[in-house]
């Protein structure tokens, strides 16, 4: 692909469709897995005309199946986290630099210059494991952030609850980002009333706690750090683009990644809003698929923002064996 094209595919000042329409005939063209299950599908690839007939490649081939576009040494290798009894997705990343825009330009849309901000990661089960694309972005605007506070947290409550309370009688504009369970476990043990610290919670209880709704997580994490609103990050492995959710619930995309829904009953049956299972566009993606359906069941409002309420059941029993290759 046109290595302007890439280069641009994160800029506002062109269609959206137009560049997911010619990231899907790229892929098709050059992602054999891809093309395999579009075929599979029988579909007509020169009727597509608009973004909602596009075939949208079911997440879990991302554990069976090498999702990639041509022929790479890939720069790195992102891994989902699971279980010794699961099979854990990998995302093979071409150009590392196409990630890292991503998200830096993601984070500054929504929550402006990095290094306005003092970032504290507590990140325990991502840290505890190699090639997660989450550490990586922490990391990165870690080092943005350049404030000599800055940094990651395995475990060390007591130390996070010290840090917290000096950057607040500081009034230091503050980002605690940490994984769903480990927020919860910290909050309980050490409440706080934090009046210059946005509390991001990326989701997940990796099965260190009972599972719990978005709003009673929000819910408890309110009452006890005694802040306003729970703000969210939404990713994955098999992304490199994030939504974010700044404490209402809601996510929002940045202008390269779009959300459309389709019919748990036929998943061919595709809007762009209403109750249904999420499928995702990500145009960072070019490399690998832009076009996944994932397992996560939500609503997709009229403006676009959306909500997650969890995911399909049975998820892991899905369409990867019809494609044999």
């Amino acid at each position: 692909m046109n290595i302007s094209f890439v280069n641009n595919i994160l800029e506002e000042n062109s269609s959206f469709e137009e560049k997911a329409l010619r990231i899907f005939h790229f892929q098709y063209q050059n992602n054999k897995v891809y093309k395999s299950w579009c075929d599979t599908l029988h579909i007509d690839i020169a009727a597509i005309e608009n973004i909602l007939q596009i075939p949208f490649l079911p997440i879990s081939f991302f554990k069976t199946h090498k999702i990639v576009c041509g022929d790479f040494a890939a720069e790195t290798i992102f891994e989902s986290s699971g279980t010794t009894q699961t099979i854990n997705s990998k995302h093979f990343v071409k150009d590392i630099s196409l990630y890292k825009k991503s998200f830096i330009k993601a984070f500054e849309l929504f929550y402006g210059d990095i290094k306005s901000w003092c970032i504290l990661a507590l990140l325990p089960s991502y840290l505890e494991r190699n090639n997660s694309s989450l550490v990586m972005m922490a990391d990165e605007l870690i080092k943005l952030s350049a404030h000599d506070e800055s940094g990651f947290y395995l475990y060390e409550f007591d130390k996070l609850h010290t840090q917290l309370q000096d950057l607040e009688k500081r009034n230091e504009k503050t980002l605690l980002l940490g994984v769903t369970y480990a927020l919860l476990d910290f909050a309980e043990a050490y409440p706080m009333h934090l009046k210059n610290t946005t509390v991001m919670e990326t989701g997940g209880m990796k099965g260190r706690r009972e599972e719990l709704t978005r709003d009673r997580v929000h819910d408890i994490l309110i009452r006890n750090l005694g802040v306003k609103e729970i703000h969210s990050e939404y990713g994955m492995t098999e992304l490199l683009s994030q939504a974010y959710s700044k404490g209402d619930g809601r996510f929002v995309c940045p202008p390269w990644m779009k959300m459309l829904v389709r019919d748990e009953g036929d998943p061919l049956h595709i809007e762009t809003f209403g109750k249904g299972v999420l499928n995702i566009i990500d145009l960072a993606n070019v490399y690998s698929c832009s076009f996944i359906a994932t397992d996560d069941v939500g609503i997709i409002y009229a403006d676009n923002s959306f909500e997650v309420h969890g995911r399909l059941d049975l998820a892991d029993i899905r369409g990867c064996s019809l494609l044999t290759i």
